[in-house]
């Protein structure tokens, strides 16, 4: 593995490149954190991953476009201060509520939440995962977290 190339997804048999990172510019975990995102948002579009594929040393990431981000009142950004992970309230209504946030060491440690279906949420105990982001305008990892066994 040697990068990431991010495509759109045109809706009419395109793919169009849209990003890349090569290693050593990023890391192979933070590849492999980012191919583990529902979502990904840049200058303020949401993207949904469609496919995630590899061709030889390449790791491909096929998005779709999704619509302008939303904003929440309690945004933060995290450029220039290391790693952070989100945890919000998966809520039209709450208009997803930042519950927490938390610094991290290593894309490891935030591998170690994508891949989880619950996890625990500091303060708050144990909670379903209903998606996750990568937001590159913010420089934060989120995930999107319910009540267990609530509905969606």
């Amino acid at each position: 593995m040697n990068k990431l190339t991010y495509f759109i997804d045109t809706g009419k048999g395109d793919f169009e490149p849209f990003y890349e990172y090569k290693i050593p510019e990023v890391g192979a975990d933070e590849i492999y954190a980012r191919q583990l995102c529902t979502y990904f948002i840049m200058k303020g579009i949401q993207y949904e991953l469609v496919s995630n594929e590899m061709s030889e040393d390449e790791e491909i990431l096929v998005l779709k476009q999704v619509g302008n981000s939303e904003s929440s009142v309690d945004e933060q950004f995290y450029r220039g201060k290391g790693l952070h992970l989100e945890f919000r309230r998966y809520s039209e209504r709450e208009r997803y509520r930042l519950l927490t946030s938390r610094p991290v060491e290593t894309h490891f440690d935030i591998i170690r939440y994508l891949i989880k279906d619950v996890v625990d949420v500091p303060e708050l105990g144990q909670m379903e995962v209903t998606s996750t982001e990568i937001d590159e305008d913010r420089a934060v990892y989120v995930i999107y977290v319910k009540n267990i066994g609530e509905r969606g």
